[in-house]
């Protein structure tokens, strides 16, 4: 799963990040899912608060296809 966080003024959707990455990567780099976020958590110390990410996404599954 990819976490995105839009450009202030700016609205993206999954399939729009995914069409975006195509092509880019490689095909086993894609993401399964892409989560859109309004912010990413943050520690005092400024590194990404992964406790927090894991907490705010322990009940995801991935999308069926």
């Amino acid at each position: 799963m990819l976490i995105v966080v839009p450009k202030q003024g700016r609205a993206i959707d999954r399939a729009e990040m995914l069409k975006f990455m195509d092509g880019k990567i490689a095909r086993w780099w894609m993401p399964d899912d892409v989560q859109i976020v309004a912010e990413i958590p943050h520690t005092a110390a400024g590194k990404i608060n992964k406790l927090k990410l894991r907490e705010d996404f322990k009940n995801y599954t991935f999308p069926t296809v």
